[in-house]
C-alpha cells in the first residue's frame, strides 16, 4: 500500500478530463445499446445510435432513465452483461415496495472501491487511522462500500454496523477510533452519548464522515463540538450510482467534489428537463462512464443541487456541486431509510379499522434528534375508544417493514383536511437553517 496514493486521476487540465469523459460516454452508449434490449429500445425510440455520440453535447440527445425502468426490469433491470460476469447484487427500496436491484461486475466493485478510497484520502484518512463504520450492512451499499474503501487505503476498519450505542461507545473508547462513518442522525446520537457519559476527553474521534441524509450547519457544529472539535465531511452517493462515495467535501469544506471521471452530472429544470444556468438549482441527472453491469444513462435522481462554477480553493480539478437541498419527488430519508409516503399508505391500508387519510410529520427536538409522527384517521365505522390499540399495531408494523419506529397518533374520521388536489402528506421541518 502506497501511503502517498490519493486515487485521483492523472488529469491536469479540464480538457484532459473532458476527453476522458467523451471516451467514457461513447463506450457506455455502445455498451448499453449492444448489451441491453431495454436500452436498445429506448435509443431506437429516441432515434439515436452509438455512432451519433461525437461530443459531450450529444449527451442531450439520449433518452432519460428513471426508477420506473429499474422497477420494470426487476429483478435484474437494465442488465448489460452475462450473468457469469455479475459478482454482486445490491438493493434499495422503491416506491411500490419492489426493490431496486443493481448488479455489479468485478470491475464495477473495483472501481467503486477505488473512487471511494479517493473520498477517504480527500478527508485526510491514512493507514494510521482506525475507522469505525456505523452504517448498515446487508443488501445495502453502505457498510460494504465504506469497509472496502477503508481497507484499500490501508486504514483499520471497525465494522460496528448501525445502532447499539453501548457497543459504539465501547469501540470509540477501547479501540480509540479516529474516524467515525455514520448518518448525520447517528453522529449526533453518538456525540450526545459520548458527552453524557463524560467520555469526550477520552475518545479520539478526529473526523466524522457522514451521509445519507440532509444536515444543517447547526447540526454539524453540534456534532463537532460534542466530539471535541471533530472535523465533518459530507459524503454523497446512491445505490443506482455504485453506492456511497461518489463525492465528498474537501478539507476547505466548500461543498462537494464529485468524481467526474466516473460519471457526468447534469442539472436540469425538473419541469422542462432543460439545463439550468450555471449556479442555479435543479435536478441532478447522472450518466456513468465506466459502469459495466448496469450503466446509467441520464438517470433522474430527483435530488436537488447546483453546480458550483470555478475552481475550489483546495486546488482539486474535480468539479463541485452543493450539498443536496431536497428532492423533486415525495421520497424522504429518515434515519438512513429511503421512505415513500406510498410505503406508509400501504401499511395503513392493511390494518382494519384505520382510514385512508394520514400525515407524516418529521421534526427535530431541542437536542437535534429526528422524530417521525404519523397522524392517521380511524375508519368511518369505528370509534376512538375501540381503536386506540391500533396505534401500537401500526407502529410495530412500520418498524418491521421499514426499520424505523414512529410515534403514532389516531384522530377521528374526517379530522384531516381534504383537497381537490394532491393532499400534502409529508411535513418536514427538520432543517431550519442553511445547509450550504
Amino acid at each position: 500500500m502506497n501511503p502517498n496514493e490519493n486515487f485521483m486521476p492523472r488529469f491536469r487540465t479540464r480538457e484532459e478530463l473532458e476527453a476522458h469523459q467523451l471516451k467514457g460516454l461513447q463506450w457506455t452508449v455502445a455498451h448499453a445499446y449492444n448489451g441491453s434490449p431495454d436500452y436498445r429500445n429506448k435509443f431506437d425510440l429516441a432515434g439515436v445510435t452509438p455512432d451519433d455520440i461525437r461530443s459531450l453535447d450529444d449527451l442531450r440527445r439520449l433518452p432519460f432513465t428513471t426508477a420506473d425502468d429499474l422497477r420494470a426490469g426487476y429483478p435484474f433491470p437494465l442488465r448489460c452483461v452475462p450473468f457469469e460476469k455479475i459478482v454482486r447484487i445490491h438493493s434499495s427500496s422503491g416506491t411500490t415496495g419492489k426493490r431496486k436491484n443493481l448488479c455489479y461486475t468485478q470491475k464495477d466493485v473495483d472501481d467503486w472501491a477505488h473512487f471511494f478510497a479517493r473520498c477517504y484520502r480527500m478527508a485526510g484518512v491514512t493507514e494510521k487511522d482506525r475507522v469505525q463504520i456505523a452504517v448498515g450492512y446487508g443488501v445495502w451499499t453502505a457498510g460494504v462500500g465504506f469497509q472496502a474503501a477503508c481497507e484499500k487505503v490501508g486504514a483499520m476498519a471497525l465494522p460496528a454496523g448501525p445502532g447499539n450505542v453501548d457497543l459504539q461507545c465501547q469501540f470509540m473508547l477501547d479501540l480509540q477510533s479516529t474516524v467515525l462513518c455514520c448518518t448525520a442522525s447517528m453522529g449526533l446520537l453518538l456525540a450526545e452519548e459520548i458527552n453524557r457519559r463524560g467520555l469526550t476527553d477520552l475518545v479520539n474521534v478526529r473526523k466524522v464522515i457522514y451521509g445519507s441524509e440532509r444536515s444543517s450547519q447547526s447540526m454539524r457544529q453540534k456534532i463537532s463540538s460534542l466530539l471535541g472539535g471533530a472535523e465533518l465531511f459530507d459524503i454523497t452517493g446512491l445505490t443506482e450510482l455504485y453506492g456511497p462515495g461518489t463525492g465528498i467535501e474537501c478539507p476547505d469544506h466548500d461543498c462537494i467534489h464529485y468524481w467526474a471521471d466516473y460519471y457526468l452530472l447534469e442539472i436540469l429544470n425538473p419541469e422542462t428537463l432543460e439545463p439550468v444556468e450555471a449556479g442555479e438549482w435543479g435536478e441532478m441527472v447522472v450518466t456513468t462512464l465506466a459502469k459495466e453491469a448496469v450503466p446509467l444513462i441520464r438517470y433522474r435522481t430527483h435530488d436537488i443541487t447546483r453546480i458550483l462554477p470555478g475552481e475550489c480553493s483546495c486546488g482539486s480539478i474535480m468539479p463541485r456541486h452543493s450539498r443536496i437541498m431536497g428532492r423533486t419527488d415525495d421520497m424522504f430519508i429518515f434515519r438512513a431509510v429511503n421512505i415513500y409516503p406510498s410505503h406508509i399508505d400501504t401499511i395503513i391500508s392493511s390494518i382494519p379499522g384505520l382510514g385512508s387519510e394520514y400525515q407524516i410529520h418529521l421534526t427535530r427536538d431541542a437536542a437535534e434528534r429526528g422524530n417521525m409522527r404519523i397522524v392517521t384517521e380511524i375508519s368511518e365505522q369505528e370509534n376512538m375508544a375501540d381503536c386506540q390499540p391500533l396505534a401500537a399495531v401500526l407502529s410495530k408494523k412500520i418498524k418491521r417493514e421499514l426499520m424505523v419506529t414512529p410515534e403514532v397518533e389516531l384522530v377521528p374520521y374526517g379530522s384531516l383536511p381534504r383537497s381537490e388536489r394532491k393532499s400534502q402528506r409529508v411535513f418536514d421541518t427538520r432543517i431550519q437553517d442553511s445547509i450550504i
